[in-house]
C-alpha cells in the first residue's frame, strides 16, 4: 500500500483484484464513518492521473462519477427536462434521442467528451437528417449537458461550441390550387375529417389550433343586444357565424403566441360543415354511452378524446388520394393552401397576417398585436366568393 498526497487530500494506492485502487480521505460523515473518493486502473500511475483529475473537479465543484456518460446526460434531461412540456414535444424529443443521439454518442463519458467529437456525430447525420432535425437532436445534446452542468455533472458545454451544420434537403411546403382545393372539399365530404378540412382550409387555422377548438368557442351574432354567443346555448339557426381561435394542443393550452388569438367569422361553407358535424357527433356521443368523455372538442374521437395528430395526417392523406392529387399532403398544408388563395385573390398581405394569427406581415412579428382584434370577416366573404357563397345565400 502506497500512500500519496495530492493538494491538501491524503490518500492510499493499493492492489486490488487485477489492478489498483486509490483512495483519497475526505474527512468524515455525520455518522462518523470515513467519507472517501476511489478511483480503480491497470496501473497506479493510471489511478494517480485519475485521482488528480477527480481532485481537480472536486474543487472547481464538479460532483460527477467517473463513469457518467452522455447517455446518462440524456437520460436525466429527458425524464427531468421535459417537464410542463406537451405529449407530442416529449414523444418528439425522445424518438429523436433515442435514434440519433444515444446510440451513436452515448457511450462516450461526458467528462471526456470534445467539441471535436460532436462535429463528428453531427457531420455523420448531415446526409441523413434534414437541417431542422438536425437541429433538434443538437439540441437535445446541449440541453442534456446543459443540465449536467447545473447539477455540477461537468464544467464546460462542449456541444455549445459547435454549429449545427446543414442537413438534406426537406420537402418544402406547398399550397393546394383553387381546382384541387375544390377536388378535396368535394371528397371530404364522405369523411369524418369533413369539417376539419372545410375549417382549416377556409379559416387558416393551425392544425393545433383546429384540434384545441372547443364548442363554446363556436359562437353566433345573435343581436346587437347579446352579440356573438355560444352555439352551445343558441344553436345554429342564425345568420352569421365565427370562431374563437384562443387555444391549442399545446402544453399550456394557448395559442402560439399571444398575437395568434384572434376571432374569425366563418365562411356558410363552415358554418353547414359544422352543424353537420355538430349533429354526427351528438349521435356517436348517444352510442358511446358511459364509455364517451366529455372535453367540449369539436373534434374527437369516437368517445369524445382528443384527436392526435397521426390519426389527422392518416385521415387527410385518404382524402387528397381520393380526390386524385396523391398523397404526399400534410394538413398543415391547408393553412398554406388558405394564405395562397387569400393572395390570388388580391387580399392584402396585412390582411391576410391578421387572419391567420401572425404579429406581423410575413411572419417577421415586426407589428405587434397587445389586444384581441374585432372579428375578421374579410376572410369568410373571400371563402364565399371563391366557393360560389354569398353571405346572404
Amino acid at each position: 500500500m502506497a500512500k500519496i498526497l495530492i493538494g491538501k487530500y491524503e490518500g492510499t494506492i493499493y492492489p486490488e483484484g487485477d489492478g489498483f485502487t486509490g483512495a483519497i480521505s475526505l474527512g468524515f460523515l455525520p455518522n462518523g464513518k470515513r467519507k472517501r473518493l476511489k478511483r480503480k486502473g491497470k496501473t497506479k500511475t493510471e489511478v494517480r492521473d485519475k485521482l488528480v483529475e477527480a481532485v481537480k473537479n472536486l474543487e472547481a465543484g464538479i460532483d460527477s462519477p467517473a463513469n457518467y456518460t452522455v447517455r446518462d446526460a440524456v437520460e436525466d434531461w429527458l425524464s427531468k427536462g421535459l417537464k410542463g412540456r406537451d405529449e407530442g414535444t416529449v414523444t418528439t424529443n425522445r424518438i429523436l434521442a433515442e435514434k440519433h443521439v444515444i446510440p451513436l454518442i452515448g457511450a462516450a463519458k461526458l467528462k471526456d467528451l470534445r467539441a471535436d467529437d460532436v462535429d463528428e456525430w453531427l457531420d455523420g447525420l448531415k446526409d441523413k437528417l434534414a437541417t431542422r432535425s438536425l437541429q433538434g437532436v443538437h439540441s437535445i445534446l446541449k440541453r442534456s449537458i446543459r443540465q449536467a452542468q447545473a447539477r455540477d455533472k461537468v464544467m464546460r458545454n462542449v456541444a455549445e461550441l459547435v454549429t449545427t451544420p446543414k442537413g438534406r434537403t426537406g420537402r418544402p411546403s406547398k399550397a393546394l390550387t383553387p381546382e384541387q382545393a375544390t377536388a378535396v372539399l368535394k371528397h371530404a365530404k364522405s369523411s369524418p375529417l369533413n369539417a376539419y378540412v372545410v375549417l382549416s382550409l377556409m379559416t387558416g387555422v393551425r392544425t393545433e389550433e383546429a384540434r384545441a377548438l372547443q364548442w363554446d368557442h363556436v359562437v353566433a351574432w345573435a343581436g346587437d343586444d347579446t352579440g356573438w354567443r355560444p352555439v352551445t346555448e343558441v344553436g345554429f339557426d342564425h345568420q352569421r357565424f365565427a370562431v374563437y381561435v384562443w387555444r391549442s394542443v399545446r402544453a399550456h393550452g394557448d395559442t402560439k403566441t399571444r398575437e395568434s388569438r384572434r376571432t374569425l367569422e366563418l365562411p356558410k361553407e363552415v358554418t353547414e360543415a359544422l352543424k353537420r358535424h355538430h349533429t354526427r357527433q351528438a349521435a356517436q356521443r348517444l352510442k358511446a354511452g358511459a364509455l364517451w368523455q366529455d372535453h367540449g372538442l369539436v373534434f374527437c374521437t369516437r368517445t369524445g378524446t382528443p384527436l392526435a395528430a397521426g390519426n389527422v395526417r392518416r385521415a387527410f392523406r385518404a382524402i387528397t388520394r381520393k380526390a386524385g392529387i396523391g398523397e404526399d399532403w400534410t394538413p398543415r398544408e391547408l393553412r398554406h393552401s388558405f394564405v395562397s388563395i387569400m393572395s390570388y385573390s388580391g387580399v392584402p398581405i396585412e390582411t391576410i397576417a391578421d387572419l391567420v394569427g401572425h404579429a406581423g406581415t410575413a411572419v417577421t412579428e415586426k407589428i405587434y398585436r397587445h389586444q384581441l382584434k374585432p372579428v375578421i370577416t374579410q376572410g369568410a366573404e373571400t371563402m364565399n366568393t371563391v366557393f360560389g357563397r354569398s353571405k346572404s345565400a
